[in-house]
């Protein structure tokens, strides 16, 4: 009895296609006196291909959104970050560090807020300072765009004192630790008196700002440390939660997605807490950081859209390309499919070997309460 492989196989190619329902393509034969095609139409009848497979993959995306679980989505933000727990029976977000973290980068950032009122009107030129071979001229020369002899700095200066000066008034009523409300006010009494001279003096520069920038970086780093305990201890609490909730089987395969800036997208504080919280044998693929221009207006929606295309590239690489392993792991990941070839072409180096993972997948004992 003929198998259905080899009835097809034995059938002429006009036979099987008529067999199967579709029109077979024509010989060059066939294609004479047919209507003439020009070659605009043929190309556009080439991209509609390509347009087709957009189609068909955003529908694919866009129905795999809805079977992905458990996903948490990370919203970096002043407050330490808006958590997302995503499971097959919807959503829950929440806040989860404490308000010491806000308070205490609130108060470390006031040079940065000092500095962003005066540096337009700085001299664009580099002065003798020890870190002078560290600042780039050109993006000096950008930032100081205003006139260093003009005094228009004063008026808003004025202003951002008034607010440090209610926050160091009200400073001992916020109920801090000893040792952070030491250095905030240690870092609000340096901004104030960097303020009230260069305002008396109608001048500021470099070297005036370093050297109250310096003075007080002993109690940022002060700052810093209380920041980072509240954030550490909050995120693995709610880590310790969510794991619970979903079961170990379900925590196994979590997705974790952490929407940041540019800026804080390599060794961002969420992504180095939240990896020994995971399954380690699994971080490197399923922990994800999602660096973009400015916060999205949705961002659970933007982390799960971005999630569902790599986790069908994960299948369609291996389908697509199962006898190029080098090229279905760019599918993968991060490379683009068109790096290795025109590398070749550049007559540069080969570089598809992945970069190394950025986060350790084996964590210190003891280090999270939630991998105990």
């Amino acid at each position: 009895m003929a198998t259905r492989r080899g009835f097809i196989g034995g059938a002429t190619g006009v036979g099987t296609a008529a067999l199967l329902g579709y029109a077979a393509a024509p010989s060059a034969a066939d294609t004479v006196g047919a209507t003439t095609v020009t070659q605009a139409q043929a190309r556009e009848s080439m991209f509609a291909v390509n347009a087709g497979m957009r189609t068909n993959y955003a529908t694919l995306k866009a129905e795999l959104i809805k079977h992905l679980a458990p996903v948490v989505v990370v919203q970096n933000d002043a407050k330490g970050g808006r958590f997302t727990l995503v499971t097959k029976d919807g959503q829950e977000s929440v806040n989860p560090v404490a308000q010491t973290f806000e308070l205490a980068k609130s108060i470390a950032h006031t040079p940065l807020g000092v500095f962003s009122v005066i540096a337009s009107y700085l001299a664009d030129k580099i002065p003798n300072l020890p870190n002078a071979d560290r600042i780039d001229p050109h993006d000096l020369v950008m930032v100081a765009y205003n006139d260093d002899a003009s005094t228009a700095w004063i008026e808003p200066l004025k202003a951002y004192a008034a607010k440090l000066s209610t926050a160091r008034q009200n400073l001992p009523a916020a109920g801090l630790p000893a040792a952070l409300q030491t250095s905030c006010a240690t870092i609000l009494d340096g901004a104030l008196a960097f303020i009230k001279t260069s305002i008396a003096a109608k001048h500021f520069d470099m070297a005036s700002f370093e050297q109250f920038s310096g003075s007080v970086y002993p109690a940022i780093r002060t700052n810093m440390e209380h920041a980072s305990q509240a954030q550490i201890k909050g995120v693995q609490d709610i880590m310790k939660t969510w794991r619970a909730k979903v079961g170990e089987a379900a925590w196994a395969d979590l997705y974790c997605v952490v929407i940041s800036q540019w800026t804080t997208s390599v060794l961002n504080q969420n992504t180095i807490i939240i990896k020994d919280c995971m399954n380690a044998a699994k971080v490197a693929t399923h922990l994800i950081d999602l660096p973009g221009l400015e916060p999205p207006a949705d961002p659970v929606f933007t982390a799960l859209d971005n999630l569902a295309r790599i986790v069908q590239d994960n299948i369609a690489a291996e389908m697509v390309f199962p006898k190029d392993t080098v090229v279905a792991d760019a599918l993968k990941g991060q490379q683009d499919l068109l790096s290795d070839e025109i590398l070749k072409q550049l007559g540069t180096v080969n570089v598809t070997a992945q970069a190394a993972p950025l986060y350790n997948t084996v964590a210190a004992p003891g280090v999270c309460p939630v991998r105990k």
